[in-house]
């Protein structure tokens, strides 16, 4: 699908915004009733060639730790995990869990957002003008029951397939290996680093994306700082045609927001979140830990591999923590 003609003003993100859901749409695309978007495009065919990309059997988990030391700062209520034991080794120790035989054990509880840290942004966490995912009413999907339509739940069995990882750190600024924040990541920025990182980051139907900008790597070097909402290097609103033509099912990045913080409109925020979401039905990962991944490519010299990302199946959600494993 070739998208020639839309309309860009940087002063006017409303127009601009409109224009570009028009040219990306994918409502009725995959019938009425869809629940999953773009996750269509990964197919039993696509899960079998994925499975044959694996040669060695490394395997890389690409989440954050979920713990109180993670990113937030509070920004609508997001905060850190809080991990609670509800019972401990010194209970058994001392007898206090009233089981027969002396036999003991420890339990636990965990209290948090579910986009704190590693997650997907399920297709009910954005509207345009009061319009979700398919053409549907925003009030008519999310209510106070949770997503009713496009839980995060019908993404649970899906999100196995071929990834791609595109380490644009490493291609664009070679001596860091790092984007500075604000760097717009451009389509020809993304076609470039393919061209030279070479065959096996192709970009095909189905394939779950993983764009590399080497903030995440700086920021557990630094700090947490603002990386939670603050300024960050990350996709151009641009880039939106570019992700429709390639059909991509899934794309995730290791920054906090997927696109380029501040904005490239004036007033405006998350304006590729506004396009991609509702319109295009895009499934987004956001805050994924992708430096030990990029270091295993790129000694390789192989950028596809097998990468399982199940969200946790949790009814109604709009988004979920995940735990995604690359398998080289």
């Amino acid at each position: 699908m070739g998208v020639t003609s839309v309309s860009l003003d940087l002063k006017d993100p409303e127009a601009s915004i409109a224009s570009m859901a028009r040219a990306v749409s994918n409502w009725g695309r995959w019938g009425e009733d869809d629940a999953v978007g773009t996750l269509n495009l990964i197919d039993d065919e696509a899960r079998t060639r994925a499975a044959r990309l694996v040669r060695t059997g490394e395997s890389l988990s690409l989440s954050l730790p979920f713990d109180m030391n993670g990113p937030q700062r509070g920004w609508r209520r997001r905060t850190n995990p809080v991990h609670t034991m509800l019972d401990t080794g010194t209970d058994a120790e001392r007898g206090l869990q009233g089981f027969p035989h002396g036999i003991g054990g420890a339990d636990d509880v965990i209290a948090m957002p579910l986009q704190c840290s590693t997650q997907w942004d399920g297709l009910g966490h954005i509207f345009d003008h009061g319009m979700a995912w398919n053409g549907r009413r925003a009030g008519d999907v999310v209510t106070s029951e949770g997503d009713l339509v496009t839980g995060i739940e019908h993404a649970a069995p899906l999100i196995t397939g071929r990834g791609v990882l595109l380490d644009l750190g490493r291609h664009l600024s070679p001596a860091t290996g790092e984007l500075d924040d604000g760097y717009a990541i451009t389509p020809d920025d993304l076609d470039a680093c393919i061209a030279a990182q070479g065959p096996t980051s192709e970009i095909g139907t189905g394939d779950i994306v993983l764009v590399r900008t080497g903030q995440l790597a700086r920021a557990k070097r630094e700090g947490w700082g603002e990386y939670a909402g603050g300024p960050a290097p990350g996709l151009s609103f641009t880039t939106a045609p570019w992700l429709r033509a390639r059909d991509i099912a899934a794309i995730a990045t290791d920054t906090w927001g997927f696109e380029v913080r501040p904005n490239e409109f004036e007033n405006a925020f998350q304006p590729l979140h506004q396009v991609v979401i509702p319109h295009l039905g895009l499934t987004i990962g956001e805050m994924w830990d992708l430096d030990a991944l990029a270091d295993s490519c790129a000694a390789s010299s192989r950028y596809e591999f097998l990468l399982t990302a199940a969200p946790l199946r949790i009814t109604g959600a709009v988004g979920s923590p995940v735990n995604p494993i690359a398998l080289l």
